[in-house]
Parts: C-alpha cells; structure tokens; sequence
C-alpha cells in the first residue's frame, strides 16, 4: 500500500467533512487558511500537520460512533495494527518533509466543494471506474453505513474506494463506508 496515497486520500475526505464543506464532523475550516492562522503560531514549521492530526482524530471518532460503528471492519480511519503501525511510523518523514506536501496542502485549503469524489478526482486520486462503483454502492437499512466490497482489488484501490463511498452521504448526512474481512490484507 503507498502510504503517501492513504495520507492524499484521509487529508482530502478530511477537508471535505468539515463543516464549511460536508458538515460530517465537528471541525470548521481546520484544514484551511483559517486553522493554519490558528496553529501556526505555536507550530510554525509543522502545523499542517497538526491541523491534518487533529481533523483526521476528529473523523476517526466520529465514524466510531455506535450507529456508524460495525465491529471488525476496517475503515478508512480504522485500519489493521500493521498498517496502521506503518503509516504512523512514515508520519515524521512526512512532517519532516513539509515544504514537499505544501503545495498539496495549498490545494486541499481551498477544497470547498459538495462534491467529493470530484475532489478526489481533481487531486488525481480516483479513477472514473472506482468513482463508478463508489457511486453505485447501496446504502444499508437506515442510510448510515455502506459495505465496500474489497475482493479483487489492489490495497491501494480498496482504500481509494473507501475513500470514495464517504460521498454516498450528502451535506450533514454522514455515511460511513466500511470493509470486512476480505479486505484483511491491508
């Protein structure tokens, strides 16, 4: 799995989940010009990465709640010890390589669309065929959660739709895409 990918993908659905955008979770424009004026002061070199820290806690709690939460499923926040050890360990590479992930951070800040798999899109992260099958994906009884079927894709593509399914939900109406088993190899 191209942990750089996992970062691209969280960081855009993260900012797109905010509330001046999707609305999904409790952080306002953290991911914008707004919250680097906030925490730059006290992180002048590393505070986009603060600000992606704190939004990325935020959504991973949100979508952990009990009417979201199906016990044994990986989510887009939510991956196996493994991975999950990787992707944390890559984390102060990435902080150290700031002035790299800038103009990505530049870009994300002025995501404000209601669109997200536009976003993801315009970010060169999903293909029209995931963004298809994202779209496609039913919704389960109650509207909260949607299954992503990861059976026969690339790791990278099973977190790209992951990714993707967060846009079955609309403005305020998060819906939380999970896989199960078969996608234990991430």
């Amino acid at each position: 799995m191209e942990l750089a990918r996992l970062l691209k993908l969280r960081l855009v659905v993260a900012r797109h989940g905010e509330m001046d955008a999707g609305g999904w979770w409790n952080t306002n424009q953290l991911l914008a010009p707004l919250g680097a004026q906030a925490l730059s002061p006290g992180f002048p070199r590393t505070h986009l990465f603060a600000q992606a820290r704190i939004v990325f806690e935020v959504a991973r709690r949100r979508c952990e709640e009990p009417h979201y939460r199906r016990p044994g499923s990986l989510t887009l926040w939510n991956l196996p010890p493994e991975p999950a050890a990787r992707f944390d360990e890559q984390w102060p590479q990435w902080v150290e390589d700031v002035d790299t992930w800038r103009p990505f951070f530049d870009q994300l800040a002025g995501c404000q669309g209601a669109d997200l798999c536009a976003s993801l899109q315009q970010f060169g992260l999903l293909s029209d065929e995931l963004a298809q099958i994202a779209a496609a994906l039913p919704l389960e009884t109650g509207g909260w959660v949607v299954h992503v079927p990861t059976a026969g894709l690339s790791l990278d593509d099973q977190m790209t739709l992951l990714a993707a399914a967060f846009g079955r939900g609309g403005p305020r109406q998060l819906v939380v895409p999970y896989a199960t088993g078969e996608a234990a190899g991430v």
